[in-house]
């Protein structure tokens, strides 16, 4: 019933009800009347009606239902096929809450079993994801997982099934991103490098004051290999003049008409703005090691390392590159 009709009803009860005093008649004294209860009852389904049509503010979420300290177990809810090596694990968080992660930030993973994915000296493999869900999007967390003939990780979680758990700890913030801080930023990535990449595009598109120019450079094997491209695509459409999206194939099928082979030197010249704008460009690197490598020198463990590879040739500064 909406808010009106309540109204509506509200005022006929009270019309009929207390018609009666206007009458010759006098009113029986041992009959009670009962438009207190019909009073009551209305005002609890305008107030359900009022709530309804958001005139009570939603409670605002204030914890993560994540922990950077300890491993918490979540329920996997779904599992979608994306290609013949990649899947999306959509994973339920509790309270119908979101992950409240920051940009850019990860977390790291293990089995839920304590038996299963153990290395060869029996301690439990623990590996880094970034989710593609959004921070704020209710009661899931959703990886993009491929999987490698080499990662055990990967291949673990590829043999989950719908109901099955998996252990999480974080988020660990990467980099903390800051709306405008940049005026150009290049996204270079590999593989399911991808995902950090779109969690820092996506969020920076969604501001309505973003004036950041986002350019995005994606190498695959194949067409087949790009993994969220329905989802780059869109951002560029609806956003043409802040976000520009490049594939590279090493295998392009007959009629590509984008770049073929490896990101090098020519293609970063080409599409990536110059070193020469100091502070006011930024550039993101996600992939393989080999490629990280190959772009921008190898990381040190979990630190970042020198800078170097075609990146350090073009000018680049550590300061305006990061690996993630």
């Amino acid at each position: 019933m909406s808010f009106f009709r309540v109204a509506a009803s509200a005022r006929l009860v009270t019309r009929t009800t207390f018609a009666r005093g206007y009458t010759t008649g006098a009113p029986k004294a041992d009959k009670a009347s009962n438009a207190p209860f019909y009073l009551m009852g209305v005002g609890c389904a305008g107030l359900a009606a009022y709530a309804y049509l958001g005139g009570i503010p939603e409670k605002k979420q204030e914890k993560s239902p994540l922990d950077p300290e300890n491993f918490v177990d979540f329920k996997l809810k779904k599992i979608i096929p994306y290609n013949h090596n990649t899947s999306t694990f959509v994973f339920e968080l509790p309270n119908n809450d979101a992950s409240l992660m920051p940009v850019a930030s990860c977390l790291v993973v293990k089995s839920s079993d304590p038996e299963a994915l153990l290395d060869a000296k029996g301690k439990p493999i623990i590996r880094p994801y970034t989710p593609i869900s959004q921070p704020d999007e209710k009661g899931v967390l959703t990886l993009l997982v491929k999987k490698y003939d080499n990662g055990n990780a990967s291949k673990y979680i590829h043999s989950l099934r719908e109901g099955d758990s998996l252990s999480f700890k974080g988020p660990i913030v990467k980099w903390k991103y800051e709306h405008n801080q940049f005026d150009e930023v290049a996204l270079i990535g590999g593989g399911s490098g991808i995902t950090p990449l779109y969690q820092v595009v996506s969020h920076a598109l969604a501001n309505p004051a973003n004036k950041t120019k986002f350019t995005l450079l994606f190498s695959n094997v194949t067409e087949a290999d790009i993994l969220m491209r329905e989802e780059f695509d869109a951002l560029s459409k609806a956003h043409p003049d802040t976000l520009k999206t490049i594939y590279l194939l090493d295998k392009p099928p007959a009629g590509w008409a984008g770049p073929k082979g490896f990101i090098d030197k020519n293609v970063i010249k080409e599409y990536v703005a110059p070193a020469s704008l100091g502070e006011k460009v930024k550039v993101f690197v996600c992939g393989p090691p080999p490629q990280v490598a190959a772009l921008a020198g190898k990381k040190a463990g979990y630190q970042q390392g020198a800078i170097g590879g075609v990146l350090k040739e073009l000018g680049y500064t550590e300061d305006q590159v990061f690996k993630f």
